[in-house]
């Protein structure tokens, strides 16, 4: 199985300038800003700088070629970041968006002054003239990004992370606008927690395909071992976790199941997925299909158990914005008396990734149920010490939208002893996040990804998604 690549950001760039200021430093901070986007891995579509002055927006003619160029690229651009080398024109970059036509994120940087050189020929107010921007942009009804500090060199690590951030927001934004995630199977009946509004996903660009149990158990019950795309796929799960000593018929059937899911998803152009994982998968086709699930979350195809939908929408957005492999956990458990520490658990299907090692196990919650035999695949481990975000979707239908939650938080190495995938984990304010995940309805389930990405996520939820959006703890900038 091909791990899924995270394509390179491209950002519409708009370089500000006002006449009465220095022009050359629009001209020396556009290779400036080309260069920086370049090292940290990001396209560029920007006016030449022939067909402006410097290459840079200030009247009303700078503002209509340069949302033609943006236009003609449409389809390439994921955010845009506006530049101010000096003071520069806000209603010629508020226009280039307009007539641009674009819906992405917007990033506004201003380059900082050298106090030191504040004569006419090389003064910026760029401080000053970012206030005007940003007041102009919300005159204009776009929503916009700021970086950490109001004015920054951008060659400073402050701005290379803003950029980081930025890209992230734009990836998650642009994935969900146009996602395509299945639905396999219906939800376990005992499980009210997962309901969700596929109208209202839809409203927001995404897209959820259902495909019945029934055809997958069809689908897979016709496969045999001799077929090479079965062969292929017992290979690839031999190479992913140690299946010496388990039953040859076992492993056949997660191969064939791993197959038929894997066409289905390719024929639908989706994704990631979401799947009824017990009990009928184990009492009528004889497996879990935990270790196929991990496979696909490992390739950066998430997937996620218990037809949870919004949170499967929460490990892609994760994922987009990390460009790492996510996983679906339980809020499970207390730790001691520690009012910041919790346990986390699924039964599991986890990526590799997440874990200190791994095993291929049967499931010990189902196996008194369903019969042991019928339960092989689990991927069982310890979750690794690592920063990790976390983040929680919900469709709220009494009220017609979408809320959401995120922050950060800490896997530690705090003992525990225990089966499944599982870990313990450190959240600043523990219990008022809790406290507000059961206030509003969430679900038990937490997405969540090894990764430092809240604010990607706090901002292209809320600010850009529009959804109802509560960022725990976030820390204080600048």
């Amino acid at each position: 199985m091909a791990r899924k690549e995270i394509k390179r950001t491209k950002l519409g760039v708009i370089v500000g300038n006002r006449g009465f200021f220095p022009g050359h430093l629009c001209e020396t901070g556009r290779v400036e800003i080309l260069r920086i986007l370049e090292e940290e891995g990001i396209d560029a579509v920007i006016l030449d700088i022939n067909d402006t002055k410097y290459g840079a927006v200030m009247t009303l003619d700078d503002a209509k070629i340069c949302g033609n160029l943006f236009k003609a690229n449409r389809d390439q651009i994921d955010g845009i970041l506006i530049t101010l080398p000096n003071f520069g024109d806000e209603k010629a970059v508020a226009n280039s968006i307009r007539y641009s036509g674009l819906n992405v994120p917007v990033l506004v940087h201003a380059f900082n002054d050298n106090i030191t050189n504040m004569g006419i020929q090389d003064r910026r107010d760029s401080f000053c003239g970012k206030m005007s921007v940003c007041n102009n942009l919300k005159q204009y009804g776009i929503p916009f990004t700021l970086t950490t500090l109001h004015t920054v060199d951008p060659n400073s690590e402050s701005f290379r992370a803003d950029l980081r951030r930025f890209a992230g927001t734009c990836r998650v934004v642009q994935s969900l606008r146009n996602a395509r995630l299945g639905s396999i199977g219906a939800r376990p009946a005992s499980f009210n927690t997962v309901r969700y509004s596929e109208k209202l996903l839809e409203r927001s660009g995404i897209t959820i395909e259902t495909l019945d149990l029934s055809e997958v158990f069809g689908r897979a019950n016709k496969r045999k071992e001799n077929d090479p795309d079965v062969k292929r796929k017992l290979e690839e799960i031999a190479a992913y976790v140690d299946v010496k000593g388990f039953p040859k018929d076992n492993l056949v059937r997660m191969a064939s199941l791993g197959v038929v899911v894997e066409e289905w998803m390719n024929d639908n152009d989706l994704s990631g997925t979401a799947l009824q994982c017990w009990t009928s998968m184990e009492e009528y086709f004889g497996v879990v299909p935990c270790t196929i699930m991990s496979m696909l979350s490992s390739s950066l195809i998430p997937s996620a158990c218990e037809v949870d939908i919004t949170g499967l929408v929460g490990m892609y957005a994760l994922q987009q914005a990390s460009g790492r492999p996510s996983a679906l956990l339980d809020w499970n458990n207390n730790y001691g008396e520690d009012p910041d520490k919790g346990v986390v658990f699924h039964c599991s299907n986890l990526p590799k990734e997440v874990f200190e090692e791994i095993r291929m196990d049967y499931h010990e919650i189902l196996s008194a149920t369903v019969g042991r035999e019928n339960t092989l695949g689990t991927i069982q481990g310890r979750i690794k010490a690592s920063p990790f975000t976390y983040c929680g979707i919900t469709t709220d239908d009494l009220n017609g939208g979408i809320s959401a939650y995120t922050g950060e938080g800490l896997f530690t190495r705090d003992p525990l002893l225990t089966f499944g995938g599982y870990g313990v984990v450190q959240v600043p304010k523990f219990q008022k996040l809790l406290r507000y995940i059961c206030d509003s309805g969430f679900e038990h389930h937490v997405s969540s990804s090894m990764s430092t990405v809240a604010d990607s996520i706090e901002d292209a939820f809320g600010k850009y998604m529009g959804w109802n959006m509560y960022r725990h703890e976030a820390p204080s900038q600048g």
